[in-house]
């Protein structure tokens, strides 16, 4: 079962001096968050937000800088049980990029992988903590990895590993552009 209350997001400010070097025309991405206790909770897996803001009781909105990688889970439920399980992994865009709309995000993200159902959900969150024993931090994996996570997912093929070989040959090809 989804854990009743988010763990992973902080409901503060992430990063003070990243805020305060914020440009003022820079676009940001909006993600909102809610909790509703045995109904639905909508809440960050990984992240690294520039900010997050506490509405109310219940709600939240996680700001992001372009190219950021997040993971959002839906979990929902209803008197019979649970009715819908969804990861995402995205990545926060530019308004000029063509980016997929997704509900609960402004004004939209690229989506890297997206998964429906228990089972599948279970099979990436068990990848995202392999991820995270080897002291990798998932929003530093490859796009192109959580790309092709979604695609085996979706062919029902075995998933692949990330290992320190694979993550090393994506950094250093990122430190070259």
């Amino acid at each position: 079962m989804i854990p009743a209350t988010p763990t992973s997001t902080p409901s503060q400010v992430i990063a003070p001096q990243a805020v305060a070097s914020l440009d003022d025309n820079l676009p940001l991405t909006r993600v909102s968050l809610l909790y509703i206790q045995r109904r639905i909770n909508l809440y960050l897996r990984f992240s690294c937000p520039l900010r997050v803001h506490q509405i109310d009781r219940w709600r939240r909105c996680a700001v992001f800088s372009p190219a950021q990688l997040f993971c959002r889970i839906r979990w929902e439920s209803n008197d019979y049980g649970t009715t819908r399980w969804q990861l995402m992994v995205l990545q926060s865009g530019r308004p000029e990029e063509g980016m997929q709309r997704v509900r609960g995000i402004r004004p939209g993200a690229h989506i890297l992988l997206n998964a429906e159902g228990e089972h599948a959900v279970r099979a990436v969150l068990a990848r995202i903590d392999a991820i995270e024993a080897q002291a990798i931090a998932p929003p530093e994996v490859s796009p192109a990895y959580w790309r092709l996570l979604h695609n085996r997912l979706a062919a029902r093929q075995p998933l692949p590993d990330y290992d320190a070989g694979r993550h090393a040959a994506w950094l250093a090809g990122r430190a070259l552009q």
